[in-house]
């Protein structure tokens, strides 16, 4: 049984979606964003670190950073309602002020520091890329200084945003969405040939206003291009796409789960049928493990994978040449993710990564188009969501 999408849409045919939405506030119910930490309370946790260290020196001790280990997966429990989040008592490693190995991260972390008291204090912001122009040679490399970042806002126990440390914005939004940003722009993310930009301080957007029926997370911003081409959110307005460019970030994580707190509305991904392609979903549903320690204001369990399914690969009959085989990476991550601990309470998940491993071969949502140049946004898309296609 198929259908096609012709026109304005019917929603009346679409009864599992709306079963679907129902059943997510019944098990969710009202969502809300953590309360506000204060520039005080950022300051204080600051000031307790220095206090620390000058007690140290006062003693004739080295002074020692405490950090958490983010990367051990040892560190991590896995919840369905939350996702991948640090434990309470967790391993970790200690950054000495005495240590020739350690000594220059500890220099780096208090300078770090003391950039995110003033900025607090000024009430200013500043990127991770501006933080790193500060003094490049200082810093050696920009991933130093994101790994300082992370570390400081795990120490602290203070989201990045609450530093006043904003993201670089990559991702993009579109279809039946406005807002009003923090400095009263008022942006109206009307589906056309272009799409509006993630904002950079979602923390301080309001009056969301939305009769989405649903919300498409897309993987590549060439197939989100594709679909905003196609006119697919005005043909199943009303709807919102958007789209982290690949690996999503943070803006484009926190923007999403803004969304879902915001309207509780179904929120599906359209992934490449292949492992990268699932750990993108995965970040978005369960969260990363070097940000587990954010996991609460990130994680979004109630999102559904739509595809491109593994097992639509047979289903629809996509050519051979469309597929292509797995590398022995992809293997490797594909063993990997199904140790993952959120697999196990995913048993369709499970059988669609066997079926990848069984087949040895990937394939791009672009396959689809083997099938017919719309073939995504006129007949696919429209026929998961109406027959409940969803895992």
């Amino acid at each position: 049984m198929s259908s096609s999408l012709t026109g304005k849409q019917d929603w009346s045919a679409f009864s599992l979606l709306h079963q679907h939405r129902a059943s997510l506030v019944r098990e969710h119910g009202p969502s809300s964003d953590s309360c506000q930490i204060t520039s005080t309370e950022v300051l204080e946790a600051i000031e307790n670190v220095m206090q620390d260290i000058v007690t140290s020196l006062a003693r004739n001790e080295a002074p020692v950073l405490i950090l958490e280990n983010r990367s051990d997966w040892g560190n991590i429990q896995f919840t369905e309602s939350i996702g991948l989040q640090m434990i309470s008592h967790c391993t970790t490693r200690k950054i000495r002020s005495d240590c020739p190995k350690s000594a220059p991260k500890f220099a780096l972390i208090l300078k770090i520091l003391s950039m995110i008291y003033k900025m607090v204090q000024n009430n200013t912001y500043a990127t991770k890329r501006d933080i790193y122009y500060t003094d490049p040679q200082l810093f050696g490399n920009q991933s130093i200084v994101d790994n300082i970042v992370n570390d400081i806002s795990c120490m602290l126990k203070i989201p990045r945003r609450s530093l006043h440390i904003m993201s670089t914005t990559k991702g993009c939004i579109a279809g039946n969405l406005s807002y009003t940003e923090e400095d009263g722009t008022k942006v109206n993310c009307t589906c056309s040939a272009t799409a509006v930009t993630v904002p950079s301080n979602v923390q301080g957007i309001r009056n969301l206003i939305s009769d989405a029926k649903f919300i498409l997370i897309v993987e590549k911003d060439a197939t989100f291009q594709r679909l905003l081409d196609d006119d697919f959110c005005n043909k199943l307005s009303p709807c919102i796409m958007i789209t982290g460019k690949g690996v999503p970030d943070l803006n484009t994580r926190l923007l999403v789960r803004k969304l879902w707190d915001t309207f509780q509305t179904p929120i599906f991904t359209l992934m490449d049928a292949d492992p990268h392609g699932i750990e993108i979903m995965c970040i978005y549903k369960y969260g990363s493990l070097s940000m587990s320690f954010e996991a609460h204001h990130l994680t979004i369990p109630a999102i559904r994978w739509l595809g491109l399914l593994p097992s639509d690969i047979e289903r629809l009959n996509i050519r051979k040449d469309a597929l292509i085989p797995l590398t022995k990476r992809d293997q490797n991550k594909l063993d990997s993710m199904q140790k993952r601990p959120y697999v196990a309470c995913q048993p369709q998940w499970k059988k669609e990564m066997e079926i990848m491993a069984a087949s040895k071969m990937k394939a791009e949502i672009q396959a689809l188009t083997s099938l017919s140049s719309d073939y995504l946004s006129r007949v696919y898309l429209p026929n998961k969501l109406r027959f409940g296609g969803w895992i």
